[in-house]
C-alpha cells in the first residue's frame, strides 16, 4: 500500500514538473520582445485646436497613473503587502467612470497616462485607452490625438495564486496639439529569464510636436519606471532616460518628461517619511542627476501616490504616502505652476499632477 501511494505521489509530482516546464517553455516562446525603437500609431479625429505650438506659448501637462482602473480607494495589492490580486468588475467600472470625469474636467493640453489596460483579465478585456480618449473628445473642449505603447504584454502571468492571467497594458499620451510622430523607446529590463518572460518591458512613449516658425520640436516623454526591483533597474532606466532627454535638448529641442518615476523627488521623504521600511519603498531621485538648468517639477504639499497595503484610510496618519509622480523640464521650458490634485485616491492609487509651463522664446 505504501509503495502504491509513493508511486502515485511520484506520478503527480512528475505531472506537475512537466506542466511547469511546459509553462516556462510556452512563456519563453511567446515572450514579448519589442525592438529598441518602434514607431507608434497616432490616432486622430477632426482638426486639432491648435495645429502648431510656437516658442513663447504656454501649455498645461497632466500626468496620471490610472492603476488600470483597478486600484481605487477600496483596494489593496499583494505586491504592496495587501492581499488583492485583481479587482472586481464593479470596481473597474466605478473607477473608469471616475477617471473619465476627472480627466475631462482638467482640460489639460497634454495627458500622460500610465497603467492603461487594453486587453487584460484584471480589467475584463476593456480597452481603457479608447475610453479615456473618447472621454476627452466627447467633452467638447477640442480634438485630441492619442498614441499608445505597450510596456506589459503577457498572455498568462502565472503568479500569484490565483494568477493574474492575461495582461496587455501600457502608456497613453493624448495631445490637443499636432503630433508629427510617436515612438516607443525601450528601457533596460532588470529581470533575467525565466522571470522576465512574464514581466514588464518598460519603455518611454515619445511624441514630437513641431514648433511653428522653427525647425525645433517639443519632445513629450511619457514614462513609468521600474517598481518592484532591487533598485538597479530604476537607476539604469533613469540613466537611459536622462541620456535621451539631454540628447534631444542638445539638438535644440524643448523637452518635457513626465509620469510615474517610482522614485521620490528631493525633499519628498521629509514631507512623507517612510513608516515601515519592510514594505515597498521607492527609490530616490537626487538633484545631481540633472545637468545645469534642468529641473524636477513636483508638488510636496499633496501626496501623488499611496501604498496599497490596505484600502485607503480617511485618516491621513493611517496611510503611507509618496511623491513619485511629476516632470522633468529642459532649461528652455519655464515652470509657471505645478499642483497635485487631491482626489483622495478615489479611483486610483495615484493622484494626478498638473504643470503649466511656457516654452521660452
Amino acid at each position: 500500500m505504501a509503495k502504491k501511494a509513493l508511486k502515485w505521489v511520484g506520478i503527480v509530482l512528475g505531472v506537475l514538473a512537466l506542466a511547469f516546464v511546459g509553462l516556462v517553455a510556452w512563456l519563453t516562446v511567446t515572450e514579448y520582445k519589442p525592438a529598441a525603437v518602434e514607431d507608434v500609431a497616432i490616432s486622430r479625429t477632426g482638426a486639432p485646436k491648435t495645429v502648431f505650438l510656437s516658442p513663447g506659448d504656454s501649455l498645461t501637462v497632466l500626468s496620471q497613473n490610472t492603476g488600470y482602473a483597478g486600484l481605487g480607494a477600496d483596494s489593496d495589492f499583494f505586491m504592496d503587502g495587501g492581499t488583492d490580486v485583481a479587482p472586481t468588475w464593479d470596481q473597474v467600472d466605478t473607477n473608469l467612470l471616475g477617471l473619465e470625469s476627472l480627466l475631462a474636467e482638467q482640460s489639460a493640453d497634454v495627458y500622460f497616462l500610465q497603467e492603461v489596460d487594453t486587453g487584460s483579465s484584471r480589467s475584463d478585456g476593456t480597452d481603457e485607452s479608447l475610453i479615456f480618449w473618447h472621454a476627452l473628445l466627447s467633452d467638447g473642449k477640442g480634438s485630441y490625438s492619442s498614441s499608445y505603447a505597450l510596456n506589459y504584454s503577457c498572455d498568462f502571468v502565472p503568479y500569484p495564486l490565483p494568477p493574474i492571467g492575461k495582461v496587455h497594458s501600457g502608456l497613453q499620451t493624448m495631445s490637443i496639439f499636432h503630433v508629427d510622430s510617436a515612438q516607443r523607446v525601450a528601457l533596460p529590463c532588470p529581470f533575467s529569464w525565466p522571470v522576465s518572460t512574464a514581466n514588464l518591458k518598460r519603455c518611454l512613449l515619445v511624441s514630437r510636436v513641431p514648433l511653428e516658425g522653427s525647425n525645433k520640436e517639443l519632445v513629450l516623454v511619457n514614462l513609468h519606471l521600474e517598481a518592484y526591483d532591487d533598485g538597479e533597474g530604476k537607476a539604469a532606466q533613469t540613466k537611459v532616460l536622462m541620456d535621451f532627454l539631454t540628447a534631444e535638448y542638445e539638438k535644440g529641442n524643448y523637452v518635457i518628461a513626465g509620469g510615474d518615476f517610482n522614485q521620490t523627488f528631493p525633499g519628498a521623504l521629509d514631507a512623507f517619511p517612510i513608516q515601515d521600511p519592510s514594505l515597498w519603498t521607492p527609490g530616490v531621485l537626487e538633484e545631481d542627476i540633472l545637468p545645469d538648468g534642468w529641473q524636477f517639477t513636483y508638488d510636496l504639499s499633496t501626496p501623488s501616490c499611496r501604498l496599497l497595503n490596505h484600502p485607503y484610510d480617511p485618516d491621513p496618519a493611517g496611510n503611507q504616502f509618496y511623491v513619485i509622480d511629476g516632470f522633468i523640464l529642459s532649461p528652455n521650458v519655464r515652470l509657471d505652476s505645478v499642483a497635485t490634485i487631491d482626489c483622495q485616491f478615489r479611483y486610483a492609487d495615484h493622484n494626478p499632477v498638473t504643470a503649466q509651463v511656457t516654452l521660452k522664446p
